[in-house]
């Protein structure tokens, strides 16, 4: 699917090949990582569906191609060992990838919606557990 007009990849650069290369990159590290590395090693069985899914998604997220299907929640919440710790260390792992391998627009674009969908996934993998959860007031 091209991307949509409005997208908000277009305006830094971002393309399908910048994506595949992020993506491959990064988590060719998470891989490796000794936090991270154990728990999607475990739960990922074949690496060639996963990354291409991950491709669906950023592609869907940056582009507004619509490739992405899946659905994210279910899929951390049945993880009983995540945790804001390993988020926090994702976030990180990211951002150094997402500087390293993007124009820096793009990174930053790539970083800010990151950051986003941590905060939702782990907003909605509390609720989904039924975890508590502490209201959080910004400074205006």
């Amino acid at each position: 699917m091209p991307p949509h007009p409005r997208a908000p990849g277009l305006e830094v650069g971002i393309t399908e090949p910048m994506i595949r290369d992020l993506v491959g990159t990064f988590y060719a590290r998470v891989r490796q990582d000794s936090l991270l590395g154990p728990i999607f090693n475990a739960e990922v069985e074949d690496w060639g569906d996963h990354l291409a899914r991950l491709c669906a998604f950023w592609s869907s997220v940056t582009l507004m191609t619509g490739r992405y299907k899946g659905k994210p929640v279910p899929a951390h919440a049945r993880l009983p060992g995540i945790s804001n710790r390993h988020f926090a260390h994702w976030l990180a792992l990211f951002a150094e990838t997402a500087l390293e391998v993007c124009p820096p627009a793009a990174a930053g674009l790539f970083i800010d919606r990151s950051q986003r969908i941590a905060q939702s996934l782990q907003l909605a993998i509390a609720l989904d557990r039924g975890e508590g959860i502490e209201a959080r007031h910004d400074a205006a």
